[in-house]
C-alpha cells in the first residue's frame, strides 16, 4: 500500500468539477467487470458532494484518484458505501482500502445508529469490508426498500435477482449492525471483568495458600525446636 501521495477527504462544492470523470470512469470499470452498477448521471455525484455524504481521493497534484458516496434507505435505518470508483491510473496503490474506511467513517458520522451494507462480486472489495467488520448475512438481512433494488435494474444478473425472488444473486450481502457491533464490545468487556475476577480469586488462594504453607513451616520448626529441646 501507498497512499502517501494522496488525500482522501469527503467531498465538497469545490470538486463538482470531477463529476463526469467520476461517472465515465464507473461506467467503464462496470464494463470491464462484466457486472453492472446502479448508473449515475454527473447531477447525482454533484449533488451527493453537496450533501456531504461522498469521499474523493486526489492525487497531491490535484489529479482524481478515486470517490464512494452515501446511499440511505428506509428512512435511514440502512445506508450503503455505493459506487467505490479508483482512477485506472492509480489502482494497486492502497486506495480502495482507504477510501472505503474513510467513507465507513463519514457513514457513522452521520448515521450512528443505521445498518451499513454492501452487495458486491469482487474479492478485494469484500476483504475490505470484513477487515472493517462486515458480516456475510442473507439479502433478507438488508433493506426491503424498493427504490434500492431498482438500483439493480442496470445490472447484467438482474435476471437472476428476480427469478430467485430478490433472496440471492451473484453479490455477496455484507453488513455492519451497530447494535450487534455494541452488543458484541458488551461482552468483551463483560469476559474481560470475569477473567479479571477469576484471575483476581485465582491469587487469593495463592496468596492463602501460600500463608497456610508459611504457617505450618513455622508451626513445624517451633515444634522441632521443642523436640530437641526434651532430647
Amino acid at each position: 500500500m501507498n497512499t502517501s501521495n494522496f488525500v482522501v477527504i469527503p467531498a465538497n462544492e469545490s470538486h463538482i468539477g470531477y463529476a463526469e470523470q467520476i461517472c465515465n470512469e464507473m461506467a467503464e470499470s462496470a464494463k470491464a467487470r462484466g457486472t453492472g452498477i446502479a448508473r449515475r448521471k454527473p447531477e447525482y455525484i454533484v449533488n451527493k458532494m453537496l450533501e456531504g455524504k461522498a469521499v474523493i481521493a486526489l492525487h497531491k497534484d490535484g489529479t482524481w484518484a478515486g470517490f464512494c458516496y452515501i446511499e440511505t434507505w428506509s428512512h435511514g435505518e440502512y445506508v450503503a458505501n455505493s459506487g467505490l470508483i479508483v482512477n485506472a491510473t492509480f489502482r494497486k496503490e492502497g486506495l480502495a482500502k482507504a477510501i472505503k474506511k474513510r467513507i465507513f467513517e463519514l457513514s457513522r458520522e452521520k448515521y450512528p445508529k443505521a445498518k451499513i451494507f454492501g452487495l458486491t462480486t469482487g474479492f478485494a472489495v469484500m476483504k475490505i469490508n470484513s477487515d472493517l467488520g462486515y458480516e456475510p448475512v442473507p439479502y433478507s438481512e438488508l433493506t426491503q426498500d424498493e427504490e434500492f433494488w431498482k438500483g439493480c435494474q442496470s445490472c447484467v444478473n438482474y435476471d437472476i435477482l428476480m427469478s430467485k425472488e430478490r433472496k440471492n444473486c451473484m453479490c455477496t450481502a455484507m453488513l455492519w449492525d451497530p447494535a450487534e457491533k455494541e452488543r458484541e464490545l458488551r461482552q468483551k468487556i463483560e469476559q474481560k471483568a470475569k477473567a479479571k475476577e477469576r484471575l483476581k480469586q485465582m491469587q487469593k488462594k495463592h496468596s492463602l495458600l501460600k500463608r497456610i504453607e508459611l504457617s505450618l513451616r513455622r508451626r513445624s520448626k517451633i515444634i522441632g525446636s521443642l523436640l530437641l529441646a526434651f532430647d
